[in-house]
């Protein structure tokens, strides 16, 4: 078995090596896939072991293992906060019973460690997290969603990570979200700001929202959960409801499927609802790994 464990984290930090991943997102990864038996200085160690010829890699990997030494009980809370959201679903699950199971898991996710709960790369550091969620928000606004007079809602909207970073930035914003225990975060985290609202939604469709309502819309990791849940589609077709003319929705990552499978959805999606992809499955973030889309509603001038 530790054979097996050993042969399985080589590959896994081969392959995260080879992707140009951060080790922060490296250790997202190997806290998802590597057994829970495995404990973070055997990881160390089977990291040290690699020696590889390039000297960035084993700088890479020295760094790898220094990170798993120094904090372990931070990589064992990101493990645990990984093993309560499943990402199978069960024989005869419908999407009524698959959103209620997920929901149930975002309470216990959050519940251990918030940060990582929205974000296994963060490690649990809520530092790192305002850095990717700055990251993010920069992006959002080069792409021209924010703006002072802007409506805009984000769906999975968590702990309130983007509505604390970008109530500045917009006119109003809506966070929904499944988890009643996120809302709670949310609300405490953005407790000051005046022009951000929280909603428990049932995780299914976009019902209690009227339609052109909203001026962008926002998806920072919840499609994957809207993709599991056989919700995705629907959800596609009620953000081109909910939009105005010209309107966009930022979908950051699709699923965790591979970009080439996602794009090829999205684009369906798109030319199915009259909407134009402009930016199709770009990485833009150096401190977070997720696939980036575009897609914004005709009509506007």
């Amino acid at each position: 078995m530790a054979r097996q464990t050993g042969a399985i984290a080589r590959r896994l930090l081969q392959d995260c090596m080879a992707d140009g991943l951060s080790v922060d997102n490296a250790l997202a990864r190997l806290a998802v896939y590597i057994d829970k038996r495995t404990s973070a200085a055997q990881l160390a160690d089977i990291a040290l072991d690699m020696r590889p010829s390039q000297a960035p890699e084993r700088c890479w990997l020295e760094h790898m293992a220094t990170r798993l030494r120094d904090k372990p009980s931070a990589f064992d809370d990101v493990r645990r906060t990984a093993a309560c959201v499943s990402h199978d679903r069960g024989n005869g699950e419908t999407a009524a019973m698959a959103v209620e199971r997920l929901a149930g898991s975002f309470d216990r996710a959050a519940a251990i460690s918030p940060a990582a709960s929205v974000q296994l790369s963060s490690l649990g550091d809520e530092d790192r997290l305002s850095a990717t969620t700055g990251e993010i928000a920069l992006w959002l606004e080069r792409q021209g969603i924010l703006g002072a007079r802007k409506h805009i809602l984000d769906i999975g909207c968590g702990i309130g990570r983007l509505e604390h970073a970008l109530g500045a930035m917009a006119g109003c914003i809506v966070g929904i979200d499944i988890s009643p225990r996120m809302i709670a975060i949310a609300r405490r985290r953005c407790a000051g700001v005046a022009n951000v609202k929280f909603r428990l939604t049932s995780g299914l469709d976009l019902g209690d929202f009227a339609d052109q309502s909203f001026d962008d819309v926002l998806a920072l990791d919840s499609f994957p959960y809207l993709v599991l849940a056989g919700v995705a589609e629907r959800h596609f077709g009620e953000i081109a409801r909910v939009l105005r003319p010209g309107g966009m929705a930022a979908v950051l990552n699709y699923s965790y499927r591979t970009s080439d499978i996602d794009s090829r959805d999205i684009n369906r999606l798109a030319r199915a609802y009259r909407m134009e992809v402009l930016v199709d499955g770009e990485m833009p973030f150096g401190s977070w790994d997720g696939t980036a889309f575009l897609i914004r509603r005709g009509g506007g001038t």
